[in-house]
């Protein structure tokens, strides 16, 4: 199984589990006389085997993450650190270089001046030197997800 397939099963489990909680609840009473429309029992049974099964692919996922290198000897799982540090990185810095370039021009002299406290175009190609490196990190994980197997 490719790494890709275990990241796909991994997010229906969760999904799956994700619902539990409802389900459990919604079965938990009923009206005296009545049935529930699920036998809880067996919801709890499946909750304990979803879970078991999560533990299982995720366990396995995090020791391929820590195995599988790229090109240049980096561990998938420095990749994914790598590639969520530059998604805050990129938001942060979108954010910070909208809001430098939101300069309200002066209707009167009177008016109050607003000016920028750094170069909002160096910014923003800082921004897209971040968003590139991004892309190409992002590439490479999802390469290596299709490419390497399942430890």
């Amino acid at each position: 199984m490719k790494l890709a397939e275990a990241l796909q099963i991994r997010a229906d489990l969760q999904r799956r589990l994700a619902q539990m909680p409802a389900r459990l609840r919604n079965n938990a009473t009923v009206q005296e006389g009545s049935a529930p429309t699920e036998d809880p029992k067996a919801l709890l049974e499946e909750t304990d085997r979803l879970l078991s099964q999560l533990e299982d692919i995720t366990t396995r996922i995090n020791v391929t993450n820590s195995q599988v290198t790229d090109e240049e000897g980096h561990s998938l799982t420095a990749l994914i650190s790598r590639r969520d540090m530059l998604r805050k990185k990129a938001s942060l810095m979108r954010d910070f270089a909208q809001e430098a370039g939101d300069i309200t021009p002066r209707r009167t002299l009177t008016e109050i001046r607003v000016v920028s406290t750094v170069d909002v175009a160096a910014l923003q190609k800082e921004c897209d030197h971040i968003s590139k490196e991004l892309r190409e990190t992002d590439t490479k994980i999802q390469g290596l997800n299709w490419t390497k197997d399942l430890i």
